[in-house]
């Protein structure tokens, strides 16, 4: 068994969309390579930063991310494994490119709460202090209003009676 630590930086961008590892970004990689009767067992954790936007409010952002795995090369022989030793050596860019990718958000979000963009002004929602109830402002709409109850209004007249 070999235990290992590297840093270095991406060689090219890691992920697509809204965040990704961004080209450059240092990432640490703790690896463990064990010897076993069908090959060579590697398990690795990979920390690195993805950077972006949220998806809600578009604001900057950057994340951790913390990735681990276990992936077994097998000895070239007459079994079809997806991974292989090849001249003494195994290849884990593909598996962590993969790892880190697929851990990465889809909508990722600044904050767990938070509450995006206005829909009507397009500004952020946590920058206005009280935000005020709007009236429908589509006309289409405005017909539909004179069934709603009135705030503050002592019945509207339409609770149901039983009749015994």
């Amino acid at each position: 068994m070999r235990e290992h630590s590297y840093d270095f930086p991406v060689p090219d961008q890691l992920g697509e969309g809204l965040v990704a590892v961004k080209e450059g970004t240092q990432l640490h990689a703790e690896i463990r390579l064990e010897s076993v009767h069908e090959g060579i067992l590697v398990t690795a954790e990979i920390d690195t930063t993805a950077d972006g936007e949220c998806g809600r409010c578009l604001r900057e952002m950057s994340q951790p991310v913390e990735v681990e795995f276990q992936e077994l090369f097998a000895y070239s022989g007459s079994e079809a494994s997806e991974y292989e030793v090849l001249n003494d050596h195994v290849d884990l860019e593909p598996l962590v490119r993969d790892a880190v990718v697929l851990s990465l958000p889809f909508q990722p979000v600044c904050t767990p709460d938070c509450p995006g963009l206005d829909p009507e002004t397009g500004e952020r929602m946590e920058s206005r202090p009280d935000p005020e109830s709007r009236e429908a402002s589509d006309p289409r709409w405005a017909a539909l209003a004179e069934f709603a109850p009135r705030p503050g209004a002592a019945g509207s007249g339409t609770e149901d009676k039983e009749e015994g």
